[in-house]
């Protein structure tokens, strides 16, 4: 995490907030998608892509090394994202469901 030697005008948790607030306020994919481009620069795009990336290999259960040569993640990031889906704070897991439960709906309105 950056350090800064002076302090912002606005704490940290009201930014984080606001970030989170203002990605809340966005209503679907293509939103989305242009406020990451906004926001990240394209290394940082790719990080983030990357760790969600290997989410579903490891709630399915597959080993870091076929996950790495499916998805070309290195295998620190894969444990990272593995630590974090274990004990963080449960974003992964809510995110990963609701991915799921929308695919879900999506196919039985397709069929």
């Amino acid at each position: 995490m950056k350090r800064r030697s002076l302090d912002p005008e606005t704490p940290a948790e009201s930014a984080e907030l606001s970030l989170c607030e203002a990605l809340l306020s966005l209503k679907n994919a293509e939103e989305m998608s242009a406020f990451l481009h906004d926001l990240c620069t394209p290394a940082e795009l790719e990080v983030l892509v990357d760790r969600w990336r290997v989410v579903p290999y490891l709630l399915d259960g597959v080993a870091y090394r076929e996950i790495h040569e499916r998805t070309a993640v290195s295998i620190t990031t894969i444990g990272r994202v593995a630590r974090f889906l274990n004990q963080g704070n449960g974003g992964y897991l809510a995110a990963a469901a609701r991915a799921a439960r929308r695919r879900a709906a999506s196919k039985k309105a397709k069929a």
